[in-house]
């Protein structure tokens, strides 16, 4: 029997999106784009560059938005069983460079996602990925392993990830991605999402 593994994405599953608190913070409508609106990252990613320069926005000001950020009402429960029941693995697009306030208060999930570069002054220059369709490409190697994935999305960047998975679900995702993606079990709450996990699993789970 395969070991089994649960694959999660990170912004919009147990943690809210870093770039619409940052343009709640700052104003900026420009940056409530997320891949749950853009699916080519690149672009994505480009824009957003784009707009921190127009804005002289550094790293240090998103980071200073993301001190002040909380897992989503829930998620550290629901990560605390998930963990009693599977390993676990956070697959994500974020940056290594945003993400430790949050990895902490989710007590330091094995996370898998990006860099940025930066200048001396904190302009955020570029991005580097860790690997191109990192999260798809990971459950390929993760199944090399002789593990059975089971993975929950919620943007147009998980859906290769939940195709790849043995069983894939979205978690509270926009309707177009629904509609798009309709071969993926749709769940609202982390009790549905466990549910999922549950009725995917071939072995009795703790509660």
């Amino acid at each position: 029997m395969a070991m089994e593994l649960a694959c999660l994405d990170l912004e919009g599953v147990l943690v809210p999106e870093v770039w619409i608190n940052v343009a709640e913070k700052t104003g900026i409508e420009a940056l409530r784009l997320t891949t749950r609106d853009v699916a080519d990252y690149d672009e994505l990613m480009r824009h957003r560059l784009k707009t921190l320069d127009q804005h002289g926005l550094k790293l240090p000001d998103i980071q200073a938005v993301i001190a002040t950020m909380a897992p989503l009402p829930g998620a550290v429960e629901f990560l605390r069983w998930l963990d009693r029941n599977f390993q676990v693995v956070i697959l994500s697009d974020t940056f290594y460079d945003f993400a430790a306030p949050l990895m902490a208060q989710l007590g330091w999930p094995v996370l898998f996602c990006h860099n940025l570069v930066t200048d001396a002054s904190g302009r955020i220059t570029d991005y580097q990925l860790r690997l191109a369709n990192q999260k798809q490409a990971a459950v390929e190697a993760f199944h090399s392993l002789n593990l059975a994935v089971f993975a929950a999305g919620d943007s147009y960047n998980d859906t290769a990830m939940l195709a790849a998975a043995d069983r894939g679900f979205l978690f509270r995702p926009p309707q177009k991605v629904i509609d798009e993606f309709p071969q993926f079990p749709v769940t609202q709450t982390f009790a549905e999402l466990a549910e999922q996990f549950r009725a995917a699993s071939s072995r009795p789970l703790s509660a």
